[in-house]
């Protein structure tokens, strides 16, 4: 078996200092690794990306908006607990992550404590609940049913109840919510951020739009598929949870223009690969159809090997070790090569992970 379809290939040491705590201050002064060509690569700021990329390039960005997933309560008696929304099911009904997962038996109810900026406000809070009714095998976590009379006061309650939840590798409280959101998010739904959109400013984009470069969005709610650990040796046998995606008339249109003129789709973020990929997938394009408007779900994985039928650049942060997002960048530019860069980002105190540093692979260095 290729080494390219084993975990253990996807391994690097990683010293914990590098893995960033809080985003850099403004946005567009992160670090960027710029992959132009297969044999050599260069370091700039993302500030500088329009230098990097041509007039008629087309930027695709995930405009999903992280939601107050993470909640925090009580059972009947007395336990307390915490609960990780996944995505909803069903009006008011939510496949949730839940810890201590085994005391989440049927039936359990959970009452729910109040977010600490509406304790500071010293506010009155109506009851917020939810009762245990199914339980998910997919990931081990539990379907709850919120106790609120309609959708619109379930998202009021929400925003009253939870927390925007850091990945756990984040310790620090130092940074804002605000500043795990991107300046572009619009379609709530996600549990976590597409990162690689964190390091743009409305500055940036004007910039990129004097120099010809267009701009378009998908939506992929950001999921368990996304930050799911791989488990399986053979990476062939891991299984994606499957999310949800939207890649737009108005957007497969701008793709195939850009196409039609021989300009690069740089997708921002492995959630926008996915979402175009998926699509792709779903249009049948590598059977001869044309890329068409899709929305549902994908459970599209991508590792060495894979056929890119949209993609022919990347925007990206730096990943943990054995993700399927490391596996999904060593599809674009091999896997040896980029640990690699990898290895040279260590050398050279790039931040790690979702606070931290970018990367950009270019058409000329992709592994296509």
């Amino acid at each position: 078996m290729s080494e390219d379809l084993l975990l253990s290939s996807y391994s690097y040491n990683l010293p914990t200092e590098l893995i960033a705590q809080t985003p850099v201050v403004p946005r567009d002064s992160s670090r960027l690794l710029v992959v132009a060509s297969q044999k050599t690569h260069n370091h700039s700021i993302f500030g500088n990306l329009p230098d990097w990329l041509l007039p008629g390039d087309l930027l695709v960005l995930n405009d999903t908006r992280v939601i107050p997933a993470r909640l925090f309560g009580t059972k009947s008696t007395g336990a307390a607990v915490e609960v990780l929304l996944l995505e909803e099911t069903e009006t008011n009904c939510w496949l949730a992550l839940v810890k201590p997962g085994k005391r989440f038996k049927l039936g359990t109810k959970i009452l729910f404590t109040p977010n600490q900026i509406q304790v500071n406000r010293n506010s009155k809070f109506p009851q917020f609940s939810a009762t245990v009714i199914a339980k998910d095998e997919a990931t081990g976590g539990r379907i709850l049913r919120f106790d609120c009379d309609s959708s619109a006061s379930f998202w009021q309650l929400l925003a009253d109840f939870g927390e925007i939840p850091l990945p756990p590798y984040i310790t620090s409280r130092e940074s804002q919510p605000t500043q795990y959101q991107t300046v572009f998010a619009q379609k709530e739904g996600a549990v976590a951020a597409p990162t690689a959109g964190l390091h743009f400013t409305n500055e940036l984009f004007d910039k990129l739009k004097s120099r010809g470069i267009d701009k378009t969005y998908i939506t992929l709610h950001v999921g368990v598929g996304t930050f799911r650990p791989v488990e399986v040796e053979k990476i062939n046998e891991h299984h994606m949870h499957q999310e949800w995606i939207e890649v737009s008339e108005e957007t497969v249109t701008k793709i195939k223009d850009t196409k039609a003129r021989g300009s690069r789709v740089i997708a921002v973020g492995t959630t926008a690969v996915r979402a175009l990929e998926g699509a792709a997938k779903s249009s049948r394009v590598s059977e001869g159809h044309e890329l068409q408007a899709f929305q549902g779900k994908t459970d599209i994985f991508i590792y060495p090997g894979y056929n890119w039928q949209v993609v022919d650049g990347l925007i990206t942060n730096l990943h943990l070790p054995g993700s399927s997002l490391l596996m999904l960048v060593s599809a674009l530019t091999g896997r040896e090569r980029l640990l690699s860069l990898y290895q040279d980002a260590i050398a050279n105190r790039y931040r790690f992970y979702s606070f931290g540093d970018a990367m950009l692979i270019l058409p000329e260095a992709v592994n296509i």
